[in-house]
């Protein structure tokens, strides 16, 4: 209110008739294609103009507005604030996804499960919405992506990086895949970037191709008298990175208006889709989705991070389920009479301990050893190695403990092509691939599409 109005009386007056000019612009607000986030000037009249107040909001409106929309892709159009890139590269990818749809709709479907999360995450730190897209260009949205090299997860971080950033990854999970841990890394490494560079894209660009490589073309071109900005750098960027900041301005226009590309975008209620639950102790994986009432798939879509068929972990690990399904596996565990885990954890103390001997000291198959653990066929334990092994009467009732699930390791070695086995078969001759090397725990991987490239990023170069 200005503070020109002279008496009280005036200032009461004013409210009144106010009053339901601005209660029918908040009733309508959903209506609105964008949601303005600072307050235009107050008109010089007494009374402000009705149509001002249509089109703009107070800035303590903002967040609750954007729990009014009712679709999450209202909210990511309303929170825009990347400059765009108009370009043939732009032009190009938003044909490639407009010729698409089954794939539009494969990733919107994945998107899905996780856009309320990431949305609200970038809302509570001010950042652009169109950040929500980025998956769409790292990962498709599919957490169990894996790189050529070996960048994982819906943001693709690698190994190096993802330690940077505190995502946790030893032998019985891998944080880079898990929903809650990877976005608030990825959220906080863009961030970093746009305050190191002050510009969005150029953020983006870093996020794909190292912060030292961006600044080394920054300094080339300022060398040369020539600008800094994304368009002026991208001759110096490789073809990945290059791409990369139009793929994701394609994806934001594609959003922005569907129709006008042929496609359709699925309704996406604006609310959580999962919830945090507990995990008190040690719980097989197929138990966990059992009294959630789900299927397998269905839980590791929102669990991607756990790598072994038992989850681990002190009272700080939790797991995510839909909202309905957390009060069903609450209601169940309660009722639950049977063991939570049925795995323990056996250290590999000598090379005679061979796979078909540890399976009947543990009353199991080979083959479930192998499949528990991903131990290729035709391949020998390595001393040192801490495997996962079926609970026995003696240690039904004992967690793994966390410093064995953090230290825990597996490797393995070609059994030998010169050797004949104890019933005189010859071995199968080892290949360069088999030598010795630490095993892969996780089965699911999923090749970044080859339009998409290699993945070269490191938090620094």
């Amino acid at each position: 209110m200005q503070a020109r109005i002279p008496t009280s009386f005036a200032l009461a007056t004013l409210v009144a008739l106010l009053a339901p000019t601005l209660a029918l612009a908040y009733d309508h607000a959903p209506e609105l294609p964008t949601v303005t986030t600072a307050l235009s000037p107050l008109p010089k009249s007494p009374i402000p103009d009705v149509t001002s107040l249509k089109t703009t909001k107070p800035a303590k409106l903002v967040d609750e507005d954007a729990f009014r929309e009712k679709d999450v892709w209202g909210r990511i159009r309303s929170g825009y604030a990347i400059p765009d890139v108009n370009n043939d590269l732009v032009a190009k990818h938003i044909n490639w996804y407009a010729t698409r749809p089954d794939y539009i709709a494969r990733t919107t479907a994945r998107a899905s499960l996780y856009l309320f999360h990431v949305v609200s995450e970038l809302e509570k730190r001010g950042m652009p919405t169109e950040l929500a897209l980025l998956p769409f260009i790292e990962s498709a949205f599919n957490p169990n992506a894996l790189s050529s090299a070996n960048a994982a997860g819906m943001w693709q971080f690698v190994p190096g990086t993802g330690r940077d950033f505190n995502l946790k990854q030893d032998a019985f999970k891998d944080e880079r895949r898990g929903i809650l841990a990877s976005t608030d890394a990825a959220l906080t490494y863009l961030q970093r970037l746009y305050d190191m560079f002050g510009d969005w894209q150029l953020a983006l660009a870093a996020y794909n191709w190292g912060e030292g490589s961006v600044q080394k073309a920054i300094k080339r071109n300022q060398a040369a008298g020539k600008p800094t900005d994304f368009e002026s750098l991208a001759d110096l960027m490789p073809a990945e990175t290059r791409n990369y900041v139009p793929k994701l301005q394609a994806v934001k226009n594609i959003v922005a208006n569907p129709q006008q590309y042929g496609l359709n975008l699925p309704l996406i209620d604006n609310s959580p889709y999962f919830t945090a639950v507990d995990k008190t102790s040690d719980i097989d994986l197929t138990v966990a989705a059992h009294l959630a009432e789900l299927s397998v798939d269905e839980f590791k879509a929102l669990n991607p991070q756990f790598k072994r068929p038992v989850i681990t972990g002190d009272e700080q690990t939790k797991i995510l389920l839909p909202k309905e399904n957390a009060e069903k596996f609450h209601l169940n565990l309660s009722q639950w009479t049977k063991e939570l885990s049925t795995w323990s954890t056996h250290k590999i103390t000598s090379a005679r301990e061979s796979i078909r001997s540890l399976a009947s000291r543990f009353h199991t198959s080979p083959e479930v050893i192998r499949q528990a653990n991903n131990i290729p066929q035709n391949s020998v334990l390595k001393a040192g190695s801490t495997i996962l092994v079926p609970k026995i009467s003696t240690s039904a009732s004992i967690d793994i403990a966390p410093d064995v699930a953090d230290t825990a390791n597996i490797s393995y070695e070609a059994e030998r092509a010169s050797g004949k086995t104890a019933k005189g078969y010859k071995l199968p001759k080892a290949s360069k691939s088999d030598k010795s090397s630490p095993v892969s725990l996780v089965k699911a991987r999923v090749s970044r599409d080859a339009a998409h490239g290699k993945k070269h990023r490191k938090a620094s170069q």
